[in-house]
């Protein structure tokens, strides 16, 4: 197979490349993945979607009755992150059966499309509910800090109806282009742009820009704002210690999701600078493909499982009702 047959499969929100080129030979290496790590992998899909599954439904218990009895925008974004963390779950097993097959998809076209819509859907809307918690926690920090009255600001649904709404136009071209393809003899979960490479790398610079880089900085810059309002200002409040254990759990569940997703879009980039004739595609370029990018891959849908999971440990409440809960049990 020559270049002008590359393709590129997705799994999941990330982008599992599948290039083969003329000279692959060159390379001295396998072109079939480790099936020790595809076994690695396939094991931790099925251990984080039971816990995902069993702790988002905690989550959305638990947020859903301490919502109803206090009113919260934070609680409110935290309630859609475990919705749309769920969704993901839901999508780990086909991911675990199609990295156990060698990348091999067998649930036809349909499902191609629905599950990696679905999946790149949740990483744009958990990055976006993510930077919304840390504004909100900003916001409602400085305002207490300046001491000022409580400033009509956009209601928390409206916020979470324009979340949903970006993160669906940010997935719009997947399930458009995604396509099962026979490759070799193996059918492939791909997404095929009909110009190339060039509409690939825009593809996946969209996804460095708007999931990762433009949030990250966003966060960033409230955080560090936050910073600076702590610093050179007392807390007037009745609770400064749990406003300040609210904080410190936004800032765990933000770090996470950076240390997570950092592997894998840095080696996003590597992968646009080589559709783009940058970097050059070499024996180091293949490896990392092949060997440490599924682990990158496997890192990232970790993290989109178990956001409100360690956001809501965070919080005495919550490990008060699950303990409660256990010893019923």
């Amino acid at each position: 197979m020559d270049a002008e047959n590359d393709s590129v499969f997705l799994n999941g929100s990330s982008l599992v490349e599948v290039d083969v080129f003329s000279n692959l030979q060159d390379i001295n290496l396998t072109a079939d993945g480790s099936l020790v790590l595809r076994c690695l992998i396939c094991v931790v899909y099925s251990v984080v979607c039971a816990a995902g599954l069993m702790g988002n439904l905690l989550v959305l218990f638990f947020t859903r009755v301490r919502q109803e009895r206090k009113k919260s925008r934070v609680n409110f974004f935290v309630l859609n992150l475990a919705v749309t963390d769920l969704q993901f779950v839901l999508t780990l097993p086909f991911w675990a059966v199609d990295t156990a097959l060698d990348f091999s998809w067998p649930f036809g076209d349909a499902m191609c499309k629905i599950v990696l819509s679905v999946t790149v859907m949740n990483m744009y809307a958990s990055v976006f509910f993510l930077t919304a918690m840390s504004v909100t926690r900003y916001w409602s920090v400085a305002s207490a800090l300046n001491n000022s009255a409580v400033r009509k600001s956009c209601s928390a649904k409206w916020v979470c109806a324009i979340i949903w709404t970006l993160a669906t136009l940010a997935t719009a071209p997947t399930p458009i282009f995604s396509t099962v393809t026979n490759v070799t003899g193996e059918k492939l979960c791909l997404l095929r742009f009909p110009g190339g490479q060039y509409w690939l790398a825009v593809y996946h610079i969209q996804k460095i820009l708007v999931g990762f880089v433009v949030p990250m900085c966003i966060v960033s810059i409230s955080y560090i704002m936050l910073l600076r309002f702590i610093q050179n200002r007392s807390m007037r409040t009745s609770n400064p210690r749990r406003r300040s254990q609210v904080t410190k759990s936004v800032t765990i569940v933000v770090l996470s999701f950076f240390l997570c997703w950092m592997p894998n879009q840095a080696i996003t980039l590597w992968s646009v600078l080589v559709k783009l004739n940058v970097a050059n595609w070499d024996r180091a370029y293949y490896v990392v493909h092949t060997y440490v990018f599924p682990v990158t891959v496997c890192l990232a849908h970790t993290n989109s499982c178990l956001n409100p999971i360690i956001y809501c440990l965070m919080r005495k409440d919550f490990r008060n009702k699950l303990r409660a809960l256990v010893r019923r049990g």
